[in-house]
């Protein structure tokens, strides 16, 4: 865990090394440029969350030491063009890298967007089709309407609110079935 001495050592070292290529700040800027290192506002969010033991990671958080990423879902497909148009051009993901074990293999790819990873596989062993995944996110509403006008000759999602929640959903042309929901509270 983070303990005040931590991250007033490294304000002291940011300001010595700024010093030495003759940039002055103060004692008290340099502690607030720590603070948002951690991705905090201020030295006195910092602070107090290190007074209280509470870290500044996740595994620092986490009691047990034990922190989760997110998962990344394994997609069954079966044409590479079909996939592309549907998960590139359809729903706006962009390829992050592709495999194959050689020439006239099966593809392994991993294709993503705003946070969400998926992997894309034609390994028969990876994934069923007919796979079910949600996705939870915010901008449910703007998301249906950018996916309505790419006006995709094959889906045309609607927008649900339900029980507290926006939904859209689209089934890919492999039959897996992602439902991206939003947590909007009730009416």
């Amino acid at each position: 865990m983070r303990t005040f001495l931590d991250a007033k050592a490294m304000a002291k070292a940011m300001r010595e090394a700024l010093a030495t290529k003759n940039i002055q700040i103060l004692h008290s800027e340099a502690l607030e440029i720590v603070a948002r290192q951690f991705g905090l506002e201020t030295w006195n969010i910092l602070s107090a969350r290190i007074e209280r033991g509470e870290g500044t990671t996740p595994a620092e958080k986490a009691p047990s030491g034990i922190v989760f990423e997110q998962a990344v879902p394994i997609v069954r497909i079966f044409d590479v063009a079909k996939a592309h148009e549907f998960y590139l051009g359809f729903l706006g993901f962009s390829v992050d890298w592709e495999h194959r074990y050689g020439d006239n293999f099966p593809l392994y790819t991993q294709v993503s967007r705003a946070g969400l990873r998926l992997h894309l596989s034609e390994h028969s062993g990876d994934a069923s089709p007919g796979g079910n995944m949600v996705v939870y996110m915010s901008g449910a509403a703007a998301f249906q309407r950018e996916l309505a006008a790419k006006d995709y000759r094959y889906m045309k999602p609607g927008l649900e609110k339900e029980d507290g929640r926006l939904e859209v959903e689209v089934i890919d042309p492999f039959g897996n079935r992602i439902r991206f929901m939003e947590i909007v509270g009730e009416d």
